[in-house]
C-alpha cells in the first residue's frame, strides 16, 4: 500500500435502495490506535458496534460525509452519482486539513484509496481503487462505517415523515414492506424514479 503522509480512504453506501441519497464518506485516521483494529465492512458490523465506532471517529479523525442526490442519480444513473458523492467527500476533506490539491508536495503526501474497482474521476489527488478496500483498509472502512451510520439515520428521519415504507428498518432497500407500500401510495419525492419498481409505481399510479 502506498506510504504517503495522508492516507485518505473514501466509500459509499446507499446503491441499492430504492429511495433516499447515496452518501459516501471519507475520512483519514492519523497514527494508529488500538481500537483501529476493530474497524470493519459496515456491512458485517452489529448496529451498536457501528454507531459506537462512528462516534470514535468522529471525535479523534479526520473525516467529512457528502451526498448524491435522488435528482442526481435518476439524471447521471446511481454508479456516476455514487462517485460524485466520493469525489465530494474527499475534496472536503482535502480542503478541510488544508491540503492544496494542486501543489507538486501534497500530490507527494496524500494518497486516496476507493473501495471497488472504479477511480474517481476528475479528482486533482493520486487514487488507488481496490476491491474490497472496505475490509482491508482501515482508513476505508472507517469511512464505509460513517457512511452508513448517517444514512441509516437519515432514513430512519425521514421515515417519521412517510411512516408507510418501514425506512427505518429497511433503509429505502426493496423490501416487501417496501414494495407493497410503493405500489399502493406511489412514491414519494425522495424515491429514486429511475429504478424499475419505483418507475413501474408511477405508471401504475398514473394509469389508476
Amino acid at each position: 500500500m502506498n506510504t504517503a503522509t495522508y492516507l485518505i480512504g473514501t466509500d459509499e453506501v446507499g446503491r441499492g435502495p430504492l429511495a433516499g441519497p447515496v452518501v459516501a464518506a471519507a475520512c483519514v485516521l492519523g497514527a494508529p490506535q488500538p481500537w483501529h483494529a476493530g474497524l470493519a465492512d459496515s456491512k458485517t458490523l452489529s448496529a451498536k458496534k457501528r454507531e459506537m465506532l462512528a462516534q470514535r471517529l468522529r471525535e479523534e479523525s479526520t473525516w467529512a460525509i457528502a451526498e448524491a442526490t435522488v435528482a442526481e442519480i435518476d439524471a447521471h444513473n446511481i454508479r456516476n452519482a455514487s462517485l460524485l458523492a466520493m469525489h465530494r467527500a474527499v475534496m472536503a476533506v482535502a480542503e478541510h486539513m488544508g491540503l492544496s490539491t494542486h501543489t507538486p508536495e501534497m500530490q507527494a503526501t496524500v494518497h486516496v484509496v476507493v473501495d471497488g474497482n472504479v477511480r474517481i474521476p476528475q479528482l486533482p489527488l493520486p487514487q488507488q481503487a481496490v476491491v474490497k478496500a472496505d475490509a482491508v483498509v482501515p482508513a476505508v472502512s472507517a469511512a464505509s462505517i460513517l457512511a452508513k451510520v448517517h444514512r441509516d439515520t437519515l432514513m430512519a428521519h425521514l421515515a417519521q415523515t412517510y411512516p408507510h415504507f418501514g425506512w427505518e428498518r429497511n433503509a429505502g432497500y426493496g423490501s416487501a414492506e417496501h414494495l407493497a407500500a410503493l405500489q399502493h401510495y406511489g412514491p414519494t419525492p425522495h424515491h429514486r424514479l429511475s429504478f424499475a419498481p419505483v418507475a413501474e409505481a408511477q405508471r401504475n399510479r398514473k394509469a389508476a
